[in-house]
């Protein structure tokens, strides 16, 4: 049960709450001892959360996922764990996430206790909304760069790092939609109703708007957001970026994947090397230049 208890905490999706570590990150504070320590304290905390909004959407999801290929193997579908341990885990899990926000900070307790209501009603009913399930989806990631900022003072970072995470999260997440949709072709709305609201061509002109803003976005970030480092050398990053973009939509387009992001980022080998590159570009820059 313990194994199947671990297995339904989807510890894979946890690379999402990375966002908390944006605002210390690009705010240059990322040998600030205190701010690391919060930040990764915060850190923890949300991943308590998000797995918490797992079990519950897992509960709600049961008749669903048993009609699915992959998902009627999770332990809940499955019946591994019953649905009373499955609320009493998460409600103990949100009562221990909360406490302990509590104590780091007011600003970053609200923050949570805001992703945790607006993940519930995206489970129970704002899931089913075509459009606004997917912005639903990157309002949490949102919120994860907030929470991190919460927990430190920052003063080089920018706003615009908040348009660029939306947009981001929106093109993932129309990605996402759109490999459900190819994946379960036409029995797409048995396993996912919003899915229903969807087609084809119409996540493909979704997913070219929302990339292109993206670029765009993130290029005006690089050299019109205040307090950023001499010479405009943050545009050296925006290849990188790019590339990342059109890699991700080579894998929805050409090898028909997508359907799991995360999993994605932690097995396709040219993803990870263009985000390492960036990584490296990003600290040369704000930390050695």
């Amino acid at each position: 049960m313990l194994q199947d208890f671990i297995k339904s905490l989807r510890i894979k999706h946890w690379i999402k709450n990375g966002f908390l570590f944006a605002g210390l990150v690009f705010d240059g504070q990322l040998f600030n001892v205190d701010s690391l320590l919060l930040t990764f304290i915060g850190f923890f905390l949300f991943n308590i959360i998000s797995s918490s909004v797992y079990l519950i959407n897992d509960v709600f999801d049961i008749e669903a996922d048993l009609q699915h290929p992959i998902k009627r193997s999770r332990p809940i579908a499955s019946g591994k764990i019953t649905v009373s341990q499955a609320i009493i885990m998460s409600g103990l899990m949100i009562v221990i996430a909360l406490v302990g926000a509590f104590f780091l900070s007011p600003q970053f307790l609200y923050i949570c206790v805001s992703y945790l209501l607006i993940n519930l009603l995206y489970s129970k009913w704002l899931k089913h909304i075509p459009i606004l399930d997917v912005m639903i989806i990157a309002l949490g990631f949102v919120l994860r760069v907030a929470a991190g900022i919460a927990l430190i003072g920052v003063k080089r970072f920018s706003p615009w790092l908040y348009v660029v995470t939306t947009l981001l999260a929106l093109y993932i997440g129309f990605g996402k939609r759109r490999a459900e949709l190819f994946l379960l072709s036409e029995n797409a709305n048995q396993h996912r109703a919003v899915l229903e609201g969807y087609t084809l061509s119409f996540l493909d002109q979704l997913i070219t708007i929302v990339s292109s803003t993206t670029i765009v976005a993130y290029s005006l970030y690089t050299f019109s957001a205040p307090n950023m480092p001499e010479g405009y050398s943050v545009m050296l990053t925006i290849p990188f970026v790019m590339y990342g973009i059109f890699r991700y939509l080579y894998l929805l387009q050409v090898r028909q994947s997508g359907g799991a992001p995360e999993e994605i980022l932690l097995q396709d080998r040219p993803l990870q090397v263009v985000i390492l590159l960036y990584a490296i570009c990003i600290f040369v820059i704000f930390y050695l230049v």
